[in-house]
């Protein structure tokens, strides 16, 4: 008997290995959503410690977008290390955000250097400055929702920059939800799943696509997806409980929501299983 798996396994492989799949260096073949939120809209605000990092951890944002009328805007923390790379990735990073419609924020010309916890524990003025930096775009954008990375996110700029904007958010006494993300690491206690319908999914895989050097290097727009199936996988039992069944959707993001009263992070005792029907403004009961 033929093994009936192997049609899947082919099928699968041959998407992962696309050598047709188009990258987008500029938006003249692509039609950007247009920006529809209030001017008045409450913000969401992404801290990506690299160009790109907001596209692969960008489900709940944009569904906020789209379904709760928030507006995003992306604070690019830093513009990676690859000094020469910079510009490039910056008009990489702009043409991601512009097809999402998504603000910007440059933290300052070329990014922030040294986001780590070396410089934190090591360098106490050079870490204020950094800390100041964030402070002001919180006074600027005052956002109901604030996205960084986990504590132990793997990477060490992933892992700077959540410290770097707790500290911030102290500093400012700014209250408002927390979403924490993960990708170089899964993160010990999420409590969030967040579903993605097929458009929104497609959206994040085009936006990054945008970041054309980094997905020539590595084409992880094409895993996306993967990453995605394997977070509903495991986000239905670490976020929905042991046991239980998985949910019907195919992609979803883990994220871990709590409250920063102002002066620290508060953690939520509430769990969030959110299909791509449910409201996503449960998130904020």
């Amino acid at each position: 008997m033929t093994n009936p798996y192997l049609a899947l396994v082919e099928t699968h492989a041959a998407l992962l290995q696309k050598t047709d799949a188009p990258l987008f260096a500029d938006l003249s073949t692509l039609t950007p959503a247009k920006d529809t939120a209030a001017a008045d809209a409450p913000v969401v605000a992404i801290f990506a410690p690299h160009p790109d990092d907001e596209c692969i951890i960008g489900a709940l944002p944009l569904r906020l977008q789209r379904e709760a009328g928030h507006r995003v805007v992306n604070v690019a923390v830093t513009q990676g290390s690859n000094v020469p790379r910079k510009a490039e990735r910056w008009a990489e990073l702009k043409n991601a955000c512009d097809y999402l419609a998504w603000g910007l924020r440059e933290t300052i010309p070329g990014g922030l250097e040294g986001v780590n916890c070396k410089t934190r524990d090591g360098d106490a003025a050079a870490w204020a400055a950094k800390v100041d930096v964030i402070v002001g775009i919180l006074n600027e954008l005052k956002p109901a929702v604030v996205v960084c990375p986990n504590d132990n996110d793997g990477h060490a700029a992933h892992i700077g920059t959540h410290y770097l904007v707790l500290d911030a958010l102290k500093k400012a006494g700014h209250a408002c939800l927390v979403v924490q993300s993960e990708f170089w690491r899964a993160m010990a206690t999420p409590n969030a799943l967040i579903g993605s319908n097929s458009v929104d999914t497609a959206d994040l895989i085009a936006a990054l696509a945008c970041h054309v050097g980094e997905v020539q290097r590595n084409p992880y727009h094409l895993r996306l997806t993967s990453w995605m199936a394997d977070n509903v996988r495991r986000g239905a039992e670490v976020v929905g409980g042991a046991g239980v069944a998985a949910p019907s959707f195919s992609f979803g993001t883990i994220y871990r929501i709590d409250r920063f009263d102002g002066q620290q992070l508060v953690a939520s005792e509430k769990k969030y299983v959110l299909s791509e029907q449910d409201d996503v403004r449960a998130i904020f009961a």
